[in-house]
């Protein structure tokens, strides 16, 4: 698995989701670029907010078709008591793209 740290560059609504989700652009870097993602985040997280945020990616995963949007990278987080996505951030400023150790 390759984990990387990219900036949230863009977000909005995906009401066509099966479930409640946003679209997500993230930029990993020089080396990889923007890559996009569905994700179910919408209890803790708001397409606004989630601008300029770091997160973490799964970037070498196959492309994943999620209804009318494909999904290039699996966003990472954790799930809170109640099962909401909860997403990893760096605690400090990183280097795009930088490699989870």
């Amino acid at each position: 698995m390759d984990i990387r740290v990219g900036r949230v560059v863009n977000a909005e609504p995906y009401p066509e989701a099966r479930n409640p989700a946003f679209k997500v652009w993230v930029d990993f870097g020089p080396e990889i670029g923007e890559l996009k993602t569905s994700a179910q985040i919408t209890v803790h997280y708001t397409p606004d907010g989630l601008i300029g945020k770091l997160v973490a990616g799964v970037v070498n995963f196959p492309n994943k078709q999620i209804g009318k949007f494909q999904s290039q990278f699996l966003l990472l987080g954790f799930p809170d008591a109640d099962g909401a996505v909860v997403l990893i951030q760096p605690t400090h400023d990183t280097p795009l793209g930088g490699r989870l150790h």
